[in-house]
């Protein structure tokens, strides 16, 4: 069996006699290590802050989807009372969400049990005082935080800015009765 010898730099190092790291060396180590793990806290902080508004955002605009096929599936209802009618909300709104209605003055509404179909002048592309044999109903999704403030949900975006001024973001759908 041969004898293995160790070189002398080698011995000095295994005897306690290296160099070793500076302090300079160690905090800036410690520097750059803080300096990453900040970054990458943040960049968990910004992802998970974008899922959970996605997530609100997916729950806001399957309950309006849900809705709006509730009402179609219903069917037209041509007794009005103020110029608007009415239709059974929906069953198994999660806790914290709210479906509101785009009244006939533009105003979101929250009817309770109810929301609201609005009769629509097609060939003017606005409200009607009269039924017209077409509705058009518009749902605002609210949400509701811990601290009791409401937000409204991105669902989908409006395509007639100059109803319901001051609700940027609806989900809109009509109703037209069967004899029209």
């Amino acid at each position: 069996m041969k004898k293995v010898t160790l070189t002398s730099q080698a011995r000095r190092t295994f005897r306690g006699h290296s160099r070793g790291f500076t302090l300079v060396e160690v905090l800036i180590t410690i520097a750059l290590i803080g300096a990453i793990g900040v970054a990458f806290f943040s960049f968990m902080s910004a992802a998970t802050s974008a899922l959970i508004h996605a997530d609100e955002r997916t729950i806001a605009e399957n309950l309006a989807r849900r809705q709006m096929e509730y009402v179609k599936a219903w069917g037209y209802n041509s007794t009005l009372v103020g110029n608007q009618t009415s239709y059974p909300k929906i069953t198994g709104i999660p806790p914290g969400y709210t479906i509101c209605s785009v009244a006939h003055n533009g105003s979101v509404v929250d009817m309770g049990n109810v929301i609201i179909g609005i009769p629509w002048d097609s060939a003017n592309n606005r409200t009607a005082t009269s039924n017209t044999g077409l509705q058009k109903i518009a749902l605002v999704i609210k949400h509701k935080y811990e601290n009791n403030e409401y937000k409204e949900i991105y669902v989908f975006i409006s395509n007639n800015p100059n109803w319901a001024l001051g609700v940027k973001i609806t989900l809109e759908g009509y109703i037209r009765e069967s004899g029209t």
